[in-house]
């Protein structure tokens, strides 16, 4: 159990942790299957236990710079289907993942907002591929994309870097603060999503006072 428990040394974690990092959160941005905040809040809690004061910053500038190229990379094969007469199943997977509901609003933003709304996109949960979809049916270049994807994955990777610095300065041992720190990285996820789910459900209740379906006049 004590050779189970001991972690390997800082040089070793460094030199598999920031690769694995890099391509988790970079195949985790083109293919949203992987939990990428968890993964981020992870690391930062190894590197918060680390004796490297730059530990936590070089996790910050991979898991930014990973989130930005997968997004880039993302965009480029849904550009490519947009232009396509067949599509692609790139974009066709991008619309699968927004709802019409969800798509129409990024939409509005969009127009309201423009690229500014790429910031808070992929700050709000499940908001980056609506936000995405969005600027590709509005024809929006990839080099205004970057410009604006850019400080969206900065702020994203250093909200979900604070999430795992948290978890690692309530706890002694890392392996419990990345046990806290992917446990409030799923709360932050599904809250919102239950909170839409409530509303939309309590939205579609009767009002009081209105006949329901099975009274007779």
């Amino acid at each position: 159990m004590a050779v189970v428990r001991e972690l390997p040394p800082e040089s070793t974690q460094q030199a598999v942790g920031y690769p694995s990092l890099f391509l988790l959160v970079a195949f985790g941005a083109l293919v949203p299957v992987v939990p990428t905040g968890a993964v981020v809040s992870s690391a930062a809690v190894v590197a918060f236990h680390q004796t490297n004061p730059l530990s936590l910053l070089f996790v910050f500038l991979v898991a930014s710079f990973a989130a930005f190229l997968g997004d880039l990379a993302l965009y480029w094969l849904g550009r490519r289907g947009i232009g396509s007469r067949n599509g692609s199943r790139w974009l066709a997977a991008l619309r699968a993942r927004a709802t019409p509901e969800r798509l129409a609003h990024a939409q509005e933003r969009l127009e309201t907002h423009r690229v500014s709304v790429l910031v808070l996109s992929r700050l709000v949960p499940a908001g980056r591929i609506p936000v995405m979809l969005a600027c590709l049916l509005a024809g929006m270049p990839l080099r205004r994309f970057a410009r604006g994807d850019l400080p969206a994955c900065l702020a994203w990777a250093a909200t979900y870097q604070l999430i795992g610095i948290l978890g690692g300065s309530l706890f002694p041992e890392p392996w419990q603060g990345v046990v806290a720190a992917v446990g409030l990285t799923v709360l932050v996820g599904t809250v919102p999503a239950l909170w839409r789910r409530v509303r939309g459900t309590a939205g579609k209740e009767p009002p009081a006072g209105a006949p329901s379906g099975n009274e007779h006049g």
